[in-house]
């Protein structure tokens, strides 16, 4: 007996429809945009740096996708993480002008300059996301300000405060189309707490529909108390599924979930720990913290993401290299 054509499209719609939930996919994140030439991205990341002026030094460095031009673009003796970038622009925590380790959110381009501070507030050690062409960012502010996520513009005002009901949230991150926000969801506030769990959560922006999306094996006891079982999430831009840290089976690796929470599945096979880590913007690149099993060096490493290619960028000058964003340059030069 053969399907009438209408029946058949219906079919094929059916099956199509089911493999996008199962996949995570969405058809309005495929890639149609032209890959970024490879001489127009930096990778900036964090170096732990002390010197004669402070122990506690932290710095942001850059470099190019081959590893050569390293920069240290801040130097300045204070705490500064880089946890966004949006085109030419670096978005980084500071505590130069309060105490030590109060956070406050600080901007510069590619370069290190036009640097200006952003917050009015204090925020917590937790990444961003960033949406509306680099126009409203979502970040978390430090819990002695408030529990929940904060949506602000580049002058720092808040628009929208976002609380989802039951859970502490942290390193919040918007979808490529902007309309909904992953982050950690903590059922605790401190690791330390009885009770404590942490996994990956989606939320609309604003506020509504919260979906837990990751599940941790509850046979897996090879986590440390402090160690990261969900790390911060990161959203492919163009493949629909969210990436994030977690220490299964006795060591860090990268993981992914779909969009729905339908399917969990290590995301990466590298030999090395995994930890925080970014895409580019054409989804072509993945830059990765990479160290090993006794936490001893860390490095920055980068994935060709379609052949599954990854080269060590840094060398051994410092211990801790941590955090990589991408930075588009444009036509800004950032050689001298």
């Amino acid at each position: 007996m053969y399907l009438t054509l209408t029946c058949r499209l219906l079919f094929i719609g059916v099956v199509v429809s089911l493999y996008s939930s199962c996949t995570g996919t969405n058809q309005e994140q495929k890639d149609t945009s032209p890959a970024i030439p490879q001489d127009q991205l930096l990778i900036a990341y964090n170096v732990y740096a002390p010197d004669s002026t402070s122990e506690d030094n932290y710095e942001v460095y850059t470099m190019r996708l081959d590893g050569s031009d390293v920069r240290n673009i801040t130097g300045h003796p204070d705490v500064a993480w880089t946890y966004m970038a949006h085109g030419q622009t670096i978005f980084f925590i500071s505590d130069r002008d309060s105490c030590p380790r109060c956070y406050f959110l600080y901007e510069m381009n590619a370069r290190g300059e036009n640097v200006s501070r952003i917050s009015t507030f204090r925020l917590a050690d937790s990444w961003m996301g960033i949406r509306k062409d680099g126009q409203e960012l979502v970040v978390k502010p430090h819990r002695d300000v408030d529990s929940a996520l904060y949506v602000i513009d580049r002058k720092g005002s808040i628009l929208q405060r976002i609380l989802p009901g039951g859970l502490y949230p942290i390193h919040p991150a918007f979808s490529p189309d902007g309309r909904r926000i992953a982050f950690v969801g903590r059922t605790k506030l401190s690791k330390r707490v009885l009770g404590y769990r942490e996994e990956i959560y989606m939320v609309n922006d604003d506020g509504t529909g919260l979906k837990q999306l990751t599940r941790y094996p509850d046979a897996d006891t090879t986590a440390e108390w402090f160690a990261y079982r969900a790390g911060p999430p990161r959203w492919h831009p163009t493949e629909g599924f969210i990436s994030y840290q977690s220490k299964q089976n006795g060591k860090y690796s990268l993981y992914a979930v779909a969009q729905n929470g339908s399917r969990q599945w290590k995301l990466t096979d590298n030999t090395q720990e995994e930890g925080w880590h970014a895409w580019s913007s054409d989804g072509r690149w993945l830059a990765i913290e990479l160290f090993d099993s006794s936490q001893s060096q860390f490095h920055i490493g980068l994935m060709n993401w379609q052949r599954r290619e990854l080269n060590v960028l840094t060398g051994t000058q410092y211990k801790y290299q941590q955090a990589p964003v991408f930075v588009e340059t444009g036509n800004l030069p950032v050689t001298d």
